[in-house]
């Protein structure tokens, strides 16, 4: 495990310097003058060269990278033209809001999309199957700023059930704790504007999770058929297991472990697609922040934000490992002890043989 661990951090530690690398070669690729941009648009040639020679841009390039990785190394993302505050401590008041976002997305994701893909294959062929594979490739075609303004017309314009942007009603407050609004509703004790912050959230969430639930039924669809198909799960049924205990402890926890890489790269995704999401809702976050950033010429915040998600996709690629290590025991042991595959192609694990049995 330790191993594992150690490796896994020194090849985060190689895409994140590859990222670094990229992000600099924004600042010296991109039209323009970073000076300019940092400075403002409105500032005099005296200014230009003061923010310039401040942030070593006069400087040869063999120069200035290995202080824009030293400044990386101490979190010093630079200062935002549009806010003259400190992009990361934007950044850090900004990220709260998407990850409560991503984690809403998430949860509808898992919520909707497993247990779709695991009747769809175990009704593989049938209409059940037909009808779970069109809403897959109905959620997969819509365009998410679309979906979100259909939602926004039906349920608040149409219906007013649900709140139309934001994330609080008018006049209503909640202390900030984590930054989640919802979170902070339930931590200072006051339901109503947990409910309220709910009822803000619920639509975003929907229409951000809506295109990765096609990826991940699909996932578990094509899994789940070809763990149903294993000679183990034949052994299980033959042993007079329950269809209930075959599919969901047998078939559905060895099916999940590709399920899990996939959900684990969405997170860096869903972080990135916050960019549309959030704007079509009024919700403040990295996405909207980046958006801001793009649109006033914030070359600082524009890297800002891209470093932050990559660190992010890099870390919750890190957790996806740790998970398929808890799903799957053979991936702790060394490759040279790992049990031999079943001739079907499929491994006959211990512990799926000793449930079988049982």
């Amino acid at each position: 495990m330790a191993r594992f661990l150690l490796r896994r951090l020194a090849t985060s530690v190689v895409v994140l310097f590859g990222l670094g690398v990229v992000t600099f070669l924004m600042t010296q690729v991109l039209p323009g003058d970073p000076a300019r941009a940092a400075a403002g648009r409105n500032a005099t040639a005296e200014q230009v060269a003061a923010v310039s020679a401040r942030l070593g841009l006069d400087r040869p390039i063999w120069e200035q990278f290995p202080r824009y990785l030293g400044n990386l190394l101490r979190g010093d993302l630079g200062t935002s033209v549009f806010t003259q505050r400190p992009v990361l401590d934007d950044i850090a008041g900004a990220l709260p809001s998407s990850i409560e976002l991503v984690l809403a997305a998430m949860l509808i994701n898992v919520a909707v999309a497993v247990p779709l893909g695991v009747y769809a294959a175990y009704r593989r062929g049938r209409a059940a199957d037909v009808a779970a594979r069109l809403i897959v490739l109905f959620g997969a075609g819509v365009p998410v700023f679309w979906l979100g303004l259909m939602l926004q017309l039906v349920f608040a314009d149409r219906l007013g059930v649900l709140p139309l942007t934001g994330q609080l009603g008018f006049g209503r407050e909640v202390p900030e704790i984590t930054g989640m609004t919802s979170l902070d509703a339930l931590l200072a004790g006051d339901p109503a504007a947990f409910g309220d912050a709910a009822s803000h959230l619920l639509l975003p969430a929907v229409t951000l999770a809506a295109a990765f639930v096609a990826v991940v039924a699909r996932t578990v669809r094509s899994s789940m058929i070809s763990v149903l198909d294993s000679d183990y799960i034949t052994l299980a049924r033959a042993t007079g297991a329950s269809e209930r205990r075959v599919v969901v402890r047998h078939g559905l926890r060895n099916a999940l472990v590709p399920v899990s890489t996939i959900l684990g790269m969405q997170l860096g995704w869903m972080l990135g697609s916050t960019v549309l999401v959030e704007s079509v809702f009024g919700r403040k976050g990295i996405g909207a922040y980046a958006v801001n950033a793009v649109l006033q010429n914030d070359l600082y915040a524009v890297i800002g934000s891209v470093l932050v998600i990559g660190v992010v996709f890099v870390l919750a690629n890190i957790i996806v490992d740790l998970v398929q290590l808890w799903l799957n025991p053979r991936l702790r042991q060394p490759a040279r002890a790992r049990p031999a595959a079943a001739p079907g192609g499929e491994p006959l694990e211990k512990g799926v043989m000793e449930g079988a049995a049982s």
